[in-house]
């Protein structure tokens, strides 16, 4: 392996010689400016817009902050609670510039299976990562594909594309949470009627 006295003695020979050459190149050549480049401008020079024009780029560019504010700090996701079918929780999100939907809320200690269809031919949406479970699976275009797992452990848990561009939640509540919420509706609906 080079040590980096060899490479660093090759860098500035490489400099000086490209130095030398490109002087010599440079006293050679004789060029004279035309003479509309050579009266330095003194000022600059305005450009008259219409007001009509000034007012269209205002509003657009207000609007389109506006739209920038409502994306990143007031849409929120949509979330979907898994519905179990044969003791498996089961949610089908589709893959079409994101994933819809992006929250998804399941049981803990329950098995899961996620239902991905791809409809996005692009190249960051053809594969899903579950980092966390350990999960990487590619994504066939028009194709449904399951990937099942078990969380143990309640919490908030990521899944990406294959770029970490585009990002989803599943939200795993613990078992007793969501026991109690199952016997509150029927009370719920109990009270309404009497």
């Amino acid at each position: 392996m080079l040590s980096c006295k060899v490479i660093l003695r090759s860098i500035v020979s490489l400099g000086l010689l490209f130095g030398v050459a490109s002087g010599t190149a440079v006293a050679d050549m004789t060029h004279e400016m035309p003479a509309s480049e050579k009266s330095p401008r003194t000022q600059f020079q305005p450009i008259e817009q219409p007001l009509a024009i000034k007012g269209a780029v205002t509003v657009g560019g207000l609007a389109l902050i506006g739209l920038e504010l409502w994306w990143f700090l007031l849409s929120k996701p949509k979330s979907q609670t898994a519905q179990a079918y044969h003791g498996i929780q089961e949610v089908s999100i589709t893959v079409d510039g994101g994933y819809e939907p992006s929250r998804v809320v399941v049981n803990a200690k329950q098995p899961v299976r996620l239902n991905f269809l791809r409809r996005d031919s692009s190249n960051c949406l053809a594969k899903i990562k579950l980092p966390d479970f350990h999960i990487a699976q590619d994504l066939p275009l028009n194709k449904v594909t399951a990937i099942e797992f078990t969380p143990d452990n309640p919490g908030t848990y990521s899944f990406t594309c294959g770029m970490n561009m585009f990002r989803g939640v599943i939200e795993v509540q613990s078992a007793d949470l969501s026991e109690e919420r199952q016997m509150a509706a029927p009370m719920k609906k109990f009270d309404r009627q009497g």
